[in-house]
């Protein structure tokens, strides 16, 4: 009975240890496929980066992003999936995010970021003629911009001033009118 016991117990334990193994080959099997349970994006402001789980929504990471950066540093505006060579994948405030595979790295364009990709775009745009022309100041802010806007400001509000003086001449006149009108004589109405 004793070694039908001993026999037993090696039989339980070398099952164990097929289903250890069998186990073990299939979490080797799935690791190969399966991605991670997490994703990474680098934040280009903080030079920090942020891990969050597999189905997280693009507004939400940058939420979290914004809320741990530092003061001085530049606030996030949207995530975008970068390679080299390739044009960038962006995410809308509900997209998922996602992996996109070797070589892809989700990271933030910052508000300075997007000017300077917009400003590069603006100027391949521009003919090489104009930008290398010396009297060329079309990439330059005008110099009276300044006295314009305080011009435009000073126009506004004297337009505003000049509709109210008129409002209030026209009540005048109403009321002047409307006091000096001849009284009807209520005597010829009692009479009846």
């Amino acid at each position: 009975m004793a070694t039908s016991k001993k026999m037993a117990a090696q039989r339980a334990v070398e099952s164990m240890a097929e289903d250890l193994t069998e186990a073990d080959e299939r979490s080797n099997l799935s690791d190969s496929t399966q991605p991670l349970p997490f994703l990474e994006v680098y934040c280009w402001s903080s030079g920090k980066v942020r891990r969050f789980a597999a189905g997280t929504a693009a507004g939400y990471a940058l939420l979290v992003i914004n809320k741990k950066l530092d003061a001085g540093d530049c606030q996030a505006l949207l995530i975008e999936a970068a390679k080299e060579g390739e044009e960038p994948v962006v995410f809308g405030p509900n997209a998922v995010l996602i992996n996109y595979g070797k070589g892809w790295k989700l990271q933030t364009v910052t508000a300075e970021g997007y000017k300077e990709a917009i400003g590069e775009h603006q100027r391949s745009k521009i003919s090489p003629d104009i930008m290398q022309s010396p009297n060329s100041k079309s990439l330059e802010k005008p110099e009276t911009m300044g006295q314009q806007s305080s011009t435009f400001n000073l126009l506004y509000i004297s337009k505003i001033l000049l509709v109210f003086a008129l409002m209030f001449m026209f009540g005048g006149a109403l009321t002047f009118l409307l006091e000096n009108l001849p009284a009807a004589k209520l005597s010829s109405l009692y009479t009846l």
